[in-house]
């Protein structure tokens, strides 16, 4: 009989223990918890502790398109510890970018970025605030200004020219495109930072360090980390990737030192006032003391990491997909030569000064961006307070990613809306610009925290195209295949680089010099 009440005993314990730990998960993860979370988007069930990572797919973009299908236009993902809200269409962008401009203005920077010595202080992760408009006004009004780019054509003319040069001499051989424009985008970049610092050899070798630096920066901070999903674990860095963003960062940081040094020295010695460069208005601007918000050197790094990693991997990947889908489509190529030769003539060469009279052009670039956008979830916003979007409650401090891509190919906003076609931007589309202002079309982003290069990024892709286009033909070397995969992370790339073989079609040779 005892024996008989303790076996009872036991396995009513044991239910009740059972009862009370399912109670427990199904009120954490699946009832909600209050009338606040009652409101949150829908989304897809989580598991315990994990969430929805383990269902996350390497093709971010695409992946959340396909949840939006079944979820809606808004929607959730518990990841690890935090909370993500998608966005995939252009009235939601719409709330998020203008009419909450301000609460969605802050920026949660990921692991890699706020517990490392990488960069520093800057316009792309710095939170909303004095800080972060005074670094955004002296690299908007200083460096990336109409009247500041107007007065550096030379220098990006010379660099331009110099490539075409190289390539004339790499006629019938394959090259690739996409390391090609990136070392060009890079030299004139430097050059634009801090002049002729660095000469001959020593800038030739700097520039095969950026492209090392530069392009496994972007792809660390492209691959989830736990320790964005986990913060507390942070501390143990599990999968190595402090550890190697530190190398990386200890490699830019040498670069810039060293820069920063033969600058200061030539500023000793009296500079030349005909020289002027970025880099030496940082400095003296750094040792103004009357400043509300000072700039500190940590600030200049800051700057200077943003101008080289931001400004160099987008738009060489944006070229570099723009020449894959020409290339492709042969009639596109044709379309586009025809008008440069129509425009410039093939016994002449391209000029900046061209670029207004060349609307294909322009319109290949926008169909560039609207397929294969270099940002393809913009950079994550923040919200600073808790706020509504589409009559659901966004939680203060949640992860919110506009799917830019998604919202770009939408079927029911473009019409056959996976092919490339630079004529839908001469037609319907000719307007959409890169503004932010048409949220059916914002490869820059919107509102405050917009991408503040766009007047660089436009200049530089349309002229390298232009002159790439008009002084030489270009086909796929023998037997090859073009692949158009898209390779995602925090910057668009393609999967397979870009080879292919120039040849030359300008009337005389000297053009090339």
């Amino acid at each position: 009989m005892i024996t008989t009440l303790k076996d009872n005993y036991d396995s009513t314990s044991l239910f009740l223990t059972l009862s009370a730990i399912f109670a427990f998960i199904w009120y954490a993860w699946i009832k909600p918890k209050n009338p606040k979370t009652s409101a949150l988007p829908p989304g897809p069930m989580g598991l315990p502790l994990v969430g929805n990572l383990l269902s996350l797919d390497p093709e971010v973009p695409a992946y959340f398109a396909s949840l939006a299908q079944t979820y809606g236009p808004i929607f959730k993902l518990k990841l690890g510890n935090r909370l993500g809200i998608v966005v995939t269409s252009p009235p939601l962008a719409r709330e998020v970018l203008k009419e909450n401009d301000v609460t969605f203005a802050n920026r949660n920077p990921p692991d890699l970025v706020q517990n490392t010595e990488y960069g520093g202080p800057d316009i792309v992760w710095s939170p909303y605030g004095p800080e972060w408009r005074m670094l955004r006004k002296v690299c908007v009004l200083k460096m990336l200004s109409n009247t500041t780019l107007d007065s550096l054509y030379s220098l990006r003319r010379r660099e331009v020219r110099k490539t075409a040069s190289e390539l004339y001499g790499r006629v019938g051989s394959p090259v690739e495109v996409g390391e090609q424009i990136f070392l060009t985008i890079l030299n004139v970049i430097t050059n634009m930072l801090w002049g002729g610092t660095l000469e001959g050899e020593e800038r030739a070798n700097l520039g095969v360090e950026f492209r090392e630096v530069v392009t496994g920066t972007t792809e660390l901070l492209g691959k989830p980390n736990i320790s964005d999903f986990f913060p507390g674990l942070a501390r143990f860095d599990l999968q190595g990737l402090k550890r190697q963003i530190d190398g990386l960062g200890w490699r830019l940081d040498h670069i810039f030192e060293k820069v920063i040094s033969q600058r200061v020295k030539i500023e000793r010695e009296g500079v030349n006032e005909s020289n002027k460069d970025f880099l030496q208005f940082l400095l003296r601007l750094k040792d103004e003391e009357d400043s509300q918000t000072p700039l500190t050197m940590r600030h200049v790094k800051g700057i200077l990491t943003d101008m080289v990693v931001g400004g160099s991997d987008t738009s060489s990947n944006a070229i570099e997909f723009a020449m894959a889908e020409i290339i492709n489509q042969p009639e596109i190529m044709n379309k586009a030569q025809q008008e440069l030769d129509s425009t410039v003539g093939k016994d002449n060469i391209v000029e900046e000064s061209h670029i207004h009279k060349l609307p294909y052009l322009q319109a290949v670039m926008k169909e560039t961006l609207r397929l294969h956008p270099t940002l393809p979830l913009l950079v994550p916003h923040c919200p600073s307070e808790t706020c509504v979007i589409g009559g659901y409650t966004i939680p203060k401090g949640s992860q919110v990613f506009i799917n830019v891509w998604a919202i770009h190919r939408d079927p029911s906003v473009w019409e056959n809306p996976l092919t490339f076609d630079p004529g839908r931007f001469l037609n319907d589309n000719k307007y959409r610009d890169f503004s932010g202002n048409d949220f059916t079309y914002f490869p820059f982003g919107s509102g405050r925290r917009m991408c503040a290069g766009v007047a660089m990024a436009e200049r530089m892709v349309v002229y390298s195209l232009a002159t790439l286009l008009h002084s030489f033909n270009w086909e796929l070397p023998y037997g090859e295949k073009l692949d158009l995969s898209e390779k995602f992370g925090i910057v668009l790339k393609m999967k397979t680089p870009l080879v292919a073989i120039p040849t030359p079609r300008l009337s005389d040779p000297t053009l090339y010099e």
